[in-house]
């Protein structure tokens, strides 16, 4: 955590290598939230590619050098939910070095069709926690919503999915 602050520091000085080394350690958390959330690789290259660029551009605002990650996930997170409101229909086979390993093939796109049945914000909200593994108060703090809707909002989607599933 203190080299992070250390990095967050250089890079809120202008330190294009400090920022880089800030990005490489989020980057596959922050492609696999948006690959999750928006369904379609492109665009979730273009929403972590418009993420850093406007990382880089407002890091100087950071306030809190210890939620960098928090903060660069809030960025993302804003920019998948406008692009989900441009792309509705569009989706996308998550790639399989991505995609969890399940021991059935079958099961594994029954898990992935029912998480892709749920409302744009309850994927982001169950991405956030499971693969970004940010607690609610975190989550609602990126979304600007109260943790307690969070809490909700995360336990009846995956109650959607359980039931979808069978």
């Amino acid at each position: 955590m203190e080299q992070q602050i250390k990095l967050v520091e250089q890079a809120k000085n202008g330190d294009t290598q400090a920022f880089a080394e800030l990005y490489r350690g989020v980057y596959q958390q922050l492609y696999r939230f948006a690959l999750y959330t928006l369904k379609n690789s492109h665009d979730a290259e273009d929403a972590v590619s418009d993420t850093v660029t406007d990382a880089w551009a407002g890091i100087g605002s950071l306030q809190k050098t210890g939620s960098f990650q928090n903060w660069i996930f809030k960025i993302l997170s804003n920019k998948c939910r406008r692009r989900l409101r441009e792309y509705v229909d569009r989706t996308e086979e998550l790639p399989e070095e991505l995609a969890a390993s399940f021991g059935d093939a079958d099961e594994g796109m029954d898990v992935r069709a029912a998480f892709s049945r749920l409302e744009d914000e309850e994927r982001q909200i169950l991405s956030l926690r499971i693969f970004g593994g940010y607690t609610s108060r975190e989550i609602a703090a990126a979304m600007q919503m109260n943790d307690n809707t969070v809490r909700s909002k995360h336990k009846r989607a995956l109650e959607k999915m359980a039931a979808w599933l069978g």
